[in-house]
């Protein structure tokens, strides 16, 4: 463990983790004070996310960056998956569902243009396997067009039952699982081969040993699910003081907070010119929060919400998930990239946060 401490000692980011045991300690003794939870939460995430991100470059040396992106997607998306969890027991499920859609958003537009961008400042051009991005995109398309489906059917038929929408929700979620299976079958198993990254960075040796890398793994991402928890119980709170919407704190702040550890990861490997493990992180963890976490969630409702929960978001988030998923197919589809790529990405998204900041969906 030598090597985290000197990590910690080294990168003054890391300084913030005195925020985590502050977590605990101001919530056992203020638990009423959610804006200063919410704040100290969002400091404590912070740090955690940077130790995640090191201890998954340690994990990709080993693995390559393929394999490394889809860890750190799926090690990310449990902060998602935690914070969805609160907010499903609690039977917030606006929350939940602007959560999904924002995540799958801020992870196609925003962790991908600023991944194009921070690269493309550093490098004139730079390439990575279009073959694995088209695959991710496919994957993301197939699960916004089963998202859209109960939101049209409610829109064409006037009053579809309950149980219609909940059965077709089940059925949808089922067949999401399977496609994101079968998609893990096909890029990590049976055409392997198409989807090994270009070695275009620098990957050195492994800063950490495997072992102390998945160790930290564990613990990191451990503590960033008690603070997620703490997070979740404050945000909504803080947002009223902080004068943010409903659909703004799911779309936009709680999908930032939620995929901090992957950001980090993702803008790390475009610095370093290894452009395939920030696309893999980006695309893969949007594929996977709608193929995966999304139909989970649904599945476990039934178990932890107060009621079962369905797929029908509002048509303005349905709208911006085809819009990003379109956006990113088209920049991804040339296997290159260059840094005005990026800036057009994060320009869409903070069209989306414009929008939902200052009009948000009546349906909240």
């Amino acid at each position: 463990m030598a090597a985290v401490f000197s990590e910690i000692r080294r990168n003054p980011v890391l300084w913030l983790l005195v925020f985590v045991p502050g977590v605990f300690v101001a919530q056992s003794l203020e638990p009423e004070a959610h804006t200063l939870l919410f704040v100290l939460s969002v400091l404590a995430i912070v740090p955690l996310a940077t130790l995640l991100s090191h201890a998954t470059e340690s994990v990709a040396a080993k693995t390559g960056d393929t394999v490394g992106g889809l860890l750190n997607a799926t090690l990310g998306n449990l902060t998602e998956l935690v914070i969805a969890l609160a907010a499903l027991r609690a039977g917030q499920y606006m929350l939940v569902k602007a959560s999904l859609a924002g995540a799958i958003v801020t992870n196609a537009l925003f962790m991908l243009g600023a991944s194009f961008l921070l690269g493309g400042l550093k490098y004139h051009v730079q390439e990575f396997n279009r073959i694995s991005a088209r695959l991710q995109a496919s994957l993301l398309f197939l699960a916004t067009i089963a998202l859209l489906i109960p939101s049209v059917i409610r829109l064409v038929d006037a009053g579809p039952a309950a149980a219609f929408t909940q059965q077709l929700s089940l059925g949808l979620s089922l067949l999401l699982i399977l496609a994101y299976g079968l998609g893990m079958v096909f890029s990590l198993r049976t055409h392997r081969e198409l989807f090994v990254a270009a070695e275009h960075g620098d990957h050195g040796e492994a800063p950490w040993p495997i072992s102390v890398a998945l160790a930290t793994l564990a613990a990191v991402t451990v503590l960033v699910a008690l603070v997620s928890e703490v997070f979740v119980e404050s945000v909504q709170q803080a947002a009223v003081t902080f004068g943010m919407t409903p659909a703004f704190v799911g779309f936009i702040v709680v999908a930032l907070v939620g995929g901090a550890a992957e950001m980090v990861s993702a803008f790390s490997g475009a610095r370093q010119n290894r452009l395939d493990l920030s696309v893999s992180i980006a695309m893969g963890s949007a594929s996977q929060i709608a193929l995966f976490v999304a139909p989970v969630l649904v599945l476990l409702s039934y178990v932890l919400g107060p009621a079962p929960m369905d797929l029908r978001f509002w048509p303005g988030a349905v709208m911006m998930m085809l819009i990003a998923t379109f956006t990113a197919s088209l920049v991804t589809n040339g296997g290159r990239s260059a840094w005005f790529v990026g800036v057009l990405l994060l320009m869409v998204y903070s069209i989306f946060a414009m929008t939902l900041y200052l009009l948000p969906p009546a349906s909240q």
